[in-house]
């Protein structure tokens, strides 16, 4: 058997017109999803990286609450009408705060830092901790 072989005389112009087309809308709309990828990610980290500024009240994540091994602030904040925990990242801010919380029933406390998520638990890199009056 032998193969066909096929010149560009024998294909019709309106065909290979049609190929360039076809191509050049597909190549389009790849670039269209790459772009939109790509800008999603970008406003995925400018959300992460957006301070917020949350009231609670302070405990220790080891002591008053018993679930790590080590102790760690957590902010308890009221929204919607529960208490959703903020675990603090070990930063110095939030180690500096922590002698006032550890081994107490806590103390109301206002937060300033970025908000990240984690398989439903939220962590809060602190870069401002008060004592809320």
């Amino acid at each position: 058997p032998m193969g066909v072989v096929i010149s560009m005389e024998q294909v019709p112009k309106r065909s290979i017109q049609t190929m360039i087309m076809k191509t050049s809308k597909l190549l389009s709309l790849i670039a269209a999803a790459a772009l939109l990828a790509v800008s999603s990610l970008k406003l995925t980290a400018a959300d992460a990286s957006k301070e917020v500024t949350l009231t609670g009240n302070a405990v220790c994540a080891k002591c008053a609450l018993h679930e790590t091994k080590e102790c760690q602030n957590v902010l308890q904040v009221e929204e919607n009408g529960k208490t959703v925990n903020y675990y603090l990242a070990q930063n110095d801010t939030s180690k500096n705060f922590h002698d006032n919380i550890c081994g107490t029933a806590g103390e109301k406390a206002t937060v300033t830092g970025t908000v990240s998520e984690d398989n439903g638990k939220k962590t809060l890199t602190a870069s401002k901790i008060d004592a809320a009056k």
